[in-house]
This record gives structure tokens, sequence and C-alpha cells, in this order.
């Protein structure tokens, strides 16, 4: 998979620009607060619909403007592919090949990156919706119809909960919270699944670079939680009951607090280094080098999944990675994966060990080489 050009109207501090690209490493360099992040947030946008750094679409919106554009053009192993996404106050327009989209889950996969930037340390060590948003935005590129489940899924939890808010206990109507249950427990087991073969794939690969940058002084385990206990192995009808079983078990209490308590909402994911796990005890040092071992693993996944590499996007990374790790990351990308890297220095670079190397100069929303 290879970006061949970008251009950008209206984005964030990026009135107009049109940049071809040739190369297989992009490095963007320039001081902070010049535009590099949001070069490559937009890549990252094209490919997934949403940014990785604010909810908000209209903060990717230029200052006093009204819409904002993405365009590019990615050569896949079967073709090239023309990606536009629009973006303004009555939302979002996609179009593949100039064709609008009618759902935005049939445009995200067209194109698939990695994205590893400082904040992906929060994945180890932050809270269980970071780890969540982690696990939909990566399955979401790579099986069709997840994030069209995940929305459905999404409307009856927020329907559910706006229910068991207004619920009088007394007068309740159990026949009407027993459809809003079969319709969390149907959409829910669809995505724990899915959740449950992510996982294990990752947990294939992650282990074995992990066991490779460590030089082989540590393992890495990747184990899924639901908010209910569930065997990886069981089938949708088995899971599907249990998780009734688990709704009329804690329905007192969300009659009481007016929530949902039980669901892939409240879902989350551990990392044990060793037998220990490394949100409590692992250091900072094996914190990075567990999150660098995930985002090399989602590489070598999303390759098996759709048969081709994806676009690796690198934000302000290589100066936060020793010579070691630096060196794993580079072998990993080097000559297979199309890589942008983002810096304030070409010293944090390692530029000997790198290959076929455009170099842009990003300055105040304008980019030169």
């Amino acid at each position: 998979m290879f970006l061949k050009q970008i251009q950008l109207q209206n984005y964030r501090n990026y009135s107009e620009l049109q940049l071809p690209l040739e190369h297989q490493v992009n490095v963007f360099l320039g001081p902070n607060a010049q535009g590099k992040t949001n070069l490559l947030e937009s890549i990252f946008v094209l490919a997934l619909s949403k940014s990785h750094r604010t909810s908000k679409d209209k903060e990717l919106i230029g200052w006093q403007s009204d819409h904002a554009a993405i365009t590019g053009t990615v050569d896949k192993k079967y073709g090239s592919v023309k990606l536009e996404l629009m973006f303004s106050a009555q939302g979002k327009k996609a179009k593949i090949n100039s064709l609008e989209q009618r759902k935005l889950s049939d445009f995200v996969g067209s194109m698939n990156v990695v994205m590893f930037a400082p904040e992906d340390l929060e994945i180890v060590k932050g809270t269980p919706g970071v780890r969540r948003r982690f696990l939909d935005m990566e399955i979401g590129q790579v099986q069709p119809g997840y994030l069209y489940t995940l929305q459905q899924y999404s409307k009856v939890l927020q329907q559910r909960n706006n229910f068991l808010k207004s619920a009088d206990r007394a007068a309740l109507n159990q026949a009407l919270l027993d459809i809003w249950n079969e319709q969390l427990a149907s959409h829910g087991v669809k995505i724990m699944k899915k959740r449950q073969h992510f996982i294990q794939k990752l947990q294939t690969y992650a282990e074995q670079i992990h066991f490779g940058i460590t030089n082989g002084t540590e393992q890495l385990e990747i184990h899924y939680r639901p908010s209910f206990e569930a065997e990886p192995e069981e089938e949708e009808t088995v899971l599907f009951q249990q998780f009734m079983i688990k709704l009329s078990q804690v329905k007192d209490g969300e009659i009481r607090r007016g929530v949902t308590l039980v669901g892939p909402h409240r879902d989350d994911l551990a990392f044990f280094i060793n037998g220990k796990e490394a949100q409590i005890f692992g250091s900072q040092g094996q914190q990075r080098t567990t999150a660098l071992s995930i985002k090399l693993a989602e590489i070598e996944l999303i390759r098996e999944e759709i048969g081709e590499y994806p676009i690796l996007l690198l934000d302000d990374v290589l100066s936060e990675l020793d010579h070691n790790r630096q060196t794993q990351l580079i072998e990993t990308f080097q000559d297979k994966v199309q890589t942008f890297i983002t810096t304030t220095s070409l010293d944090s670079v390692r530029l000997d060990k790198l290959q076929d190397v455009g170099i842009f100069h990003v300055e105040n929303g304008k980019v030169s080489r």
C-alpha cells in the first residue's frame, strides 16, 4: 500500500496543500506547532474518517472556514484508489473513486494505517476507554461490518440507558426491558467475538516481537477482559445466553444507577510481562516496549488480514526510543511499509539505517523540499 499524493483544503492550519509522495520513507521536519502532526493526522483521518487526537470533527476545519477536505490517491495491490473526505457543519461525506459512500463504515478500510505516537503509551497505562478505542479503530480497519455493529450497539446502549434512567422500579415495563436486553446482547456478542479473535492474533505477533526487542528476557501476554466471564471458544449462541443471564443478575443495580453495567462498552485489555501486569508493575521502559510491540504486531496482523502492508505513521516517537528499539522499528518497516515520520531534528532519526528517504520541511502550514 502506497500513498502517492495527499491534498488538503482548509484542514487545521493548511489552507491549501497538494503534496506528491514518491518515497518509501517520508520525514516531515520542523519546529513544534508548525503543522507536522496535522499533516500526519490528515493521513490517519483519511483512513479512519476520524482523528486520533479529537472526537470533534469541527476542530479539523481551518479557522474561519466552513468546510475542510482531504483527498488522497493510494496504490493497492489491485490498483489505484482515489479517496475523498469532506467535513462541514452538516457532517462528513466520503467518496471512493468519486462515488459517495452511503455509510462511513463502507469507506473505512480503503486505506490502512498504523499510527504510533507518544500518547500510545496510554494503551498500556491509561484508562480502559483508551484501550477500547484502540481495539475499535484497529478492528474497524480490517473487519468489514465491525464499525456498523458497534454503531448499532451504541444506539441501543444509549436508548437502554435512557429507559433505565426513567424507569420506575415499582412499575417497570419488563417486556420493554427484555427487548432492549435482546438487542444489546445480539449486537454485543458480535463485538466480543471480533475482539477476542483480534486479540488472539495480536498476541501471536506481539509475543514474538517483544521477545526479540528484549533479547529473549521478557514474555508478553495480552489478555481480553470482557465485562462478564466468557471463554474465547464459546459459540455466539452460548455467549448470548450468558449475556442475558448477566443482565438479569445486575438488573436491580442498573435501575438504581440508571446505567447499563454489562457489555462491550465495559471491556478492557491487560498486558502481562513475565506474568506480572504491565499497567501496575511495569517500568516506564517496559510499558514503552509493550506499546511498541503492539504497534509492530498491528503491522503484521493487518498484512495477514488484507494481504498487503498498511502505511505506518510515526509522530515524534523516534526521539523517545533508545538505539535498540529504534533499530528494531526501522528493521520492521524498511523496504516493505511506506512510512511517515515527524521530528523536530534529524539528529533523532537514524538516517544511516533508512533507504529511499524524502525530507520535507514544514513551517506555518507550508511544506517544502
